[in-house]
């Protein structure tokens, strides 16, 4: 058996938990907008950079309301996150050049749902040759982007 020695893990492994708190909430209640990583605010919806994304510019359009399934909803918090998915693609468009957008809602754990009680749209920009050998071969993402420039480019954009 091969050993990886990783000592600095400790801290995080001993560490406090986070609270069981929904990080979505958290961040539409927060007060700092930048570190809370929320690029917009509606009143049914709010649009967020996700925290461990998938691709640089990764947005969740999120129903303001803590629900979990699409028929908890209503049909104007459904249209709400959907002019924040159609905002996020323009964004994405025009900032990054985005070239292809993978778009959708994972309801429930076993659809993929990482945040499984608090309803979101996931907003995936894509370009040519976006999938590299570091995916397949080390089944690791490489982002070229911190988050905190993510956020001030689209928020830029916004002109708030």
């Amino acid at each position: 058996m091969k050993r990886l020695w990783a000592p600095w893990r400790m801290g995080y492994v001993a560490g406090s938990r986070p609270s069981a708190a929904c990080v979505l909430c958290e961040a539409l209640a927060g007060a700092d907008d930048k570190q809370s990583l929320v690029v917009a605010r509606r009143p049914r919806a709010f649009l967020i950079l996700n925290a461990f994304p998938y691709a640089s510019g990764h947005l969740l359009a999120v129903v303001n309301r803590h629900v979990g399934t699409l028929a908890e909803t209503t049909a104007e918090e459904i249209a709400a996150a959907m002019e924040l998915v159609t905002l996020a693609i323009s964004l994405l468009t025009v900032e990054y050049r985005a070239r292809g957008f993978n778009v959708g809602w994972n309801e429930g754990r076993v659809a993929g749902a990482g945040i499984a009680d608090h309803l979101h749209v996931h907003v995936v920009p894509r370009w040519d040759g976006d999938a590299n050998f570091m995916t397949v071969v080390g089944e690791v993402r490489v982002l070229p982007e911190a988050l905190a420039v993510t956020w001030d480019r689209l928020r830029g954009r916004l002109g708030d």
